[in-house]
């Protein structure tokens, strides 16, 4: 259906493909996999028409096509659903999903009737209960996720790309879209399925394509591949996946005083004031003790770090304590003064300034300390950003590099970086290894683990079950607001933490 010969693509200096050539086959789901910065996003904006200018030329049904424009591409009928969500925030679900292809009247007016039903089906048929005129700013992350796909099975495309779809979605979501797909193929659609949840791709792949460094090193048939010779196939060595579990020693944690200490936090609704999204939440995070959370999604626990940290002060209620000291946190200087930093779940929009550089973003927590009368001391910001750069190996040509050209996996580093350079006592962190490739994703856990030895308080939010299994050394589960369940690691079951997650309110 799909092939690629010899595409190159350069960024500034960097070359992010290498004579890279592939195929796709209609009635197959193709994962591409790779680590982060191995090229897989870059050669899916080429395919789709994002990127135009590139080396090389791509054969559609056998006949040879070079996309200006995602439009165009579409009309040749390939579609892609990113990894870093290209909505419009102000618009309604109905205008971001027909943008581009409205539907008129006879009189050349909008159909919006019509468009509002098409939307309505979409989204019924992706089990997401949300009104059609709904804002995709008034949406979180995983909903928007959802309306992303949608907006590409709009249309009848025989190429349909997913970068990352699952990402920011709950496993009932994952399983309807898991369904699409089999119908999808069953049509003789070409699937092309990204995806660093390994688990996912022995479930829903038929071939694999393995990109490193930029280059198509390996393809084949996903029957009788394994966990271990995937991930061995896409940083070009043997690896361990960190299956370790983290916890601290009864000593470290949970003795004297803890160093967070939440009680009977509530946040009401920001439109139905009688309704709440956090409901007497109260919990406590020892020195030195990684702190799980989980929950599906639309349970609050991104609310939950936000109101800690002083995002939402008009609507949220109830103490927190920080050593024992009872603080107030009207704005999320306060929480910084305080001790806390927020890795946020969605890097693109709450954590980067994307058209400013490596350097500049990592230093922006910090300005006070790297500051001389007034002035930025070059040669500071410069240091300071070449430690995290080396500590957390970021991938990038130089510190001067702009955000937006590096990867999601070494984006969210950047994140990361400038909120350990604050120093913090207490480190939350939404979603941290979201759209990250397994490799990454040990250097995380090494560095949380890390964090934690040191005294570090963490609370982290995952949608992965096993994840969570694997970092925490206590897990919390939320469900409609709800603290539902508080486990010790020896208690916590994939089992048992689902059980927990879908209880009703109480």
């Amino acid at each position: 259906m799909l092939v690629a010969e010899n595409i190159t693509k350069r960024f500034a200096g960097v070359t992010a493909l290498d004579r890279v050539c592939l195929s796709f086959e209609a009635g197959k789901v193709t994962a591409v996999i790779g680590e982060n910065g191995a090229g897989k996003s870059t050669l899916m904006k080429i395919l789709s028409g994002v990127y135009a200018d590139y080396e090389g030329q791509i054969f559609l049904r056998g006949k040879p096509v070079r996309f200006h424009s995602i439009r165009e591409a579409q009309a040749c009928g390939i579609t892609i659903i990113h990894q870093e969500l290209a909505l419009i925030p102000y618009l309604s679900i109905t205008e971001n999903i027909f943008l581009g292809r409205e539907i008129t009247t006879r009189w050349g007016t909008l159909d919006r009737k019509t468009m509002q039903q098409r939307t309505r089906q979409l989204l019924d048929g992706l089990k997401l209960n949300l009104d059609s005129d709904t804002l995709i700013a008034d949406l979180k992350v995983g909903q928007q996720q959802v309306v992303e796909i949608a907006k590409s099975l709009l249309e009848e495309s025989d190429v349909i790309i997913m970068d990352e779809p699952t990402s920011a979605i709950s496993e009932s979501e994952v399983a309807v879209l898991f369904r699409i797909i089999d119908d999808l193929r069953n049509k003789g659609k070409a699937i092309v399925y990204i995806s660093h949840k390994l688990d996912e791709l022995f479930t829903i792949a038929d071939r694999y394509v393995v990109l490193r460094d930029g280059k198509s090193v390996e393809s084949g048939l996903m029957q009788g591949m394994t966990h271990d010779s995937l991930i061995s196939k896409m940083v070009g060595r043997d690896i361990s996946t960190n299956k370790r579990q983290l916890n601290r020693t009864a000593d470290q944690q949970n003795t004297g005083q803890p160093l967070l200490s939440v009680e009977n936090l509530c946040l009401t609704h920001p439109v139905r004031a009688q309704e709440f999204q956090l409901k007497r939440v109260s919990f406590t995070v020892g020195r030195g003790e990684i702190v799980g959370i989980f929950g599906l999604m639309g349970a609050g626990r991104t609310e939950l770090l936000e109101t800690l940290f002083g995002l939402h002060p008009k609507r949220a209620s109830g103490t927190i304590r920080i050593d024992g000291q009872l603080i107030s946190v009207k704005a999320p200087i306060q929480a910084i003064q305080a001790g806390l930093a927020l890795v946020p779940e969605d890097r693109k929009r709450d954590g980067l300034v994307l058209d400013m550089d490596v350097q500049a973003n990592i230093s922006l927590t910090a300005l006070e300390t790297i500051e001389r009368i007034g002035f930025l001391n070059q040669a500071k910001e410069t240091t300071l950003a070449k430690k995290y750069i080396a500590d957390l190996r970021i991938k990038t040509s130089s510190e001067k590099q702009l955000a937006k050209n590096l990867s999601g996996g070494n984006q969210q580093k950047i994140v990361l970086s400038k909120w350990l350079a604050t120093n913090p006592k207490i480190l939350m962190l939404d979603e941290p290894t979201r759209g990250i490739d397994i490799n990454a994703k040990n250097e995380i856990y090494k560095l949380i683990g890390q964090l934690a030895s040191e005294g570090m308080g963490i609370v982290m939010v995952s949608s992965e079950i096993p994840e969570i299994l694997a970092i925490s050394d206590r897990i919390l589960v939320l469900s409609e607001g709800n603290l539902t369940a508080e486990l010790s690691l020896q208690d916590a079951t994939e089992d048992v933490i689902l059980k927990a997650a879908i209880l009703t309110s109480i």
